[in-house]
């Protein structure tokens, strides 16, 4: 039997569970997110494996590369990632990847800049989906009106991840207080 190798990272804004597969990342995702089981069947199913607690390198560079981050010390990351899902999903979280640190968009701009502006919904599913949260940055993805959508982390979490990218005004008490 294939595995994918876990470990808990506990970052500023919640935990994250880490999961790797033959030296890339393939999982970095809030621990206690509603969707927890659907992702991790999603993963397991279409790697043919299991998890199991093990450290190892590509984990290593994944917690440096994250602790960088939350130090404002960088911008992108350069971890190998493993996309698992539908080749609509992986589009959309391609297209994520585009969205520059520091800037948001909106479900609607991403899905117009796929080529077709009338699959927000899917767009928005699929961003949902996103088992590789802050490295494949879903949190950049704001609602046309301003608003923060839903987020797997959660609303404070997007909230703090905006602020430290610069793209969300800094208000007393709402970051790392």
């Amino acid at each position: 039997m294939n595995t994918i190798n876990i470990q808990y990272y506990h970052s500023p804004v919640g935990e994250l569970m880490l999961g790797t597969y033959e030296q890339q990342l393939c999982l970095c995702d809030w621990r206690y997110r509603k969707k927890r089981l659907r992702v991790d069947s999603r993963i397991k199913n279409g790697l043919k494996a299991e998890y199991v607690e093990k450290d190892d390198d590509i984990m290593e560079l994944t917690r440096q590369q994250l602790e960088e981050y939350f130090r404002k010390e960088r911008e992108v990351f350069s971890v190998p990632l493993l996309l698992i899902g539908t080749a609509f999903q992986k589009q959309v979280w391609q297209a994520l990847n585009t969205i520059p640190y520091g800037e948001t968009t909106t479900y609607a701009r991403l899905a117009e800049s796929m080529g077709d502006r009338n699959a927000l919904r899917a767009v928005a599913n699929a961003n949902g989906a996103n088992g590789l949260s802050i490295l494949v940055p879903c949190h950049r993805v704001i609602a046309s009106n301003g608003e923060q959508q839903g987020y797997a982390g959660g609303k404070p979490a997007k909230e703090k991840l905006l602020i430290l990218e610069g793209s969300l005004p800094y208000q007393q008490g709402s970051l790392f207080d």
